[in-house]
């Protein structure tokens, strides 16, 4: 069996990074808190990311409306909580952890539901245009955000963290706040289980399998086109789940919070390679990282910085740091 040399130079990136910015802070506890906070950034931002990439990667859809689905979750997150609240304001973590996995739940299903129609009303006319793809789902982001005005209201609505989330946790000087510690984990579980479908599963098999050859595949016996659907729907409910830990992490939510996301998402996807799981996954942590670092060290550089790293990389590699055609 041929050996396949894993290319580890993508992966360095993120630790580096890191090390370059030590000695411009200074203080090792400043950056500490930085780097977790950086950190905890990418990986929401790596959720929210990954279904997008798994659409436009393996489906050759460009959805410019994914912001409905962010904002939707975090909204839906406000009603959960708004319900909730003697589970949201208890100081005992297991019944902020219940309450905040309702919240997920609900998010999740509704921004899955939503995709389900988006796909069939707004995608599925439109399928191999890419122009009219634009086009369409723009305008179902507009109609999606007005829809969430007419339920929620135009209005700033605060999501305050759970009682138990607040706070923070000194590493020696270091502040770590509590909540970023969690959206590092919830992010590592969604890339490990991303990863595993993908790369050990049938379902994996047979999604690579139909990117490549969807007409072989189906000739099989296998409906590709039903397997895709189920696609976009996953990266639906990834996008509330993300809505959800964005929300929190700004602790407010607007109708508009997708379309703001939505430049960093398309960002983190173009760094990582189109369909790359695992590249969107460093391509959102530097996102991250370089945003919490510039927004220290030179906050007017840090409106641009972003897309600064996204040439240097696209100079570095064109087709990102692991694009799907070379993997």
């Amino acid at each position: 069996m041929k050996q396949m040399n894993f290319d580890w130079k993508p992966l360095a990136l993120v630790p580096l990074l890191a090390a370059l910015a030590l000695p411009l802070i200074g203080s090792g506890s400043t950056w500490l808190t930085l780097t977790v906070a950086g950190l905890a950034m990418g990986m929401i931002i790596f959720i929210i990311a990954s279904g997008l990439t798994l659409v436009f990667g393996l489906m050759d859809v460009l959805n410019f409306g994914h912001g409905v689905f962010i904002a939707l979750g975090a909204f839906v997150a406000v009603s959960v909580f708004g319900g909730m609240a003697d589970w949201t304001t208890s100081e005992q973590l297991w019944r902020n952890l219940v309450a905040m996995g309702c919240a997920v739940a609900a998010a999740m299903v509704a921004a899955g539901l939503l995709g389900l129609a988006f796909e069939r009303l707004i995608v599925r006319p439109v399928y191999g245009q890419h122009l009219k793809q634009i086009l369409i789902t723009m305008g179902g982001m507009i109609i999606g955000e007005e829809l969430i005005k007419v339920i929620w209201g135009p209005q700033q609505i605060p999501l305050p963290l759970p009682e138990a989330m607040k706070g923070a946790l000194l590493v020696g000087d270091a502040a770590v706040e509590k909540y970023r510690l969690i959206a590092v984990v919830i992010g590592a579980v969604v890339f490990g289980v991303l990863a595993w479908t993908l790369s050990r599963t049938k379902i994996g098999l047979l999604i690579r399998a139909g990117v490549q050859d969807r007409e072989m595949v189906e000739s099989l016996g296998y409906r590709i086109r039903q397997l895709f659907v189920g696609i976009f729907v996953v990266g639906s409910a990834l996008a509330g789940l993300g809505g959800v830990m964005w929300g929190l992490y700004q602790q407010n939510v607007i109708p508009q919070m997708g379309a703001q996301v939505n430049v960093l998402i398309f960002i983190v996807i173009i760094i990582g390679g189109l369909g790359s799981t695992g590249g969107a996954l460093i391509g959102a942590l530097l996102v991250g990282l370089m945003a919490n670092y510039t927004g220290f060290l030179v906050p007017k550089v840090a409106l641009f910085s972003n897309i600064a790293l996204m040439v240097a990389i696209l100079l570095w590699r064109p087709q990102g740091v692991y694009p799907v055609a070379n993997r």
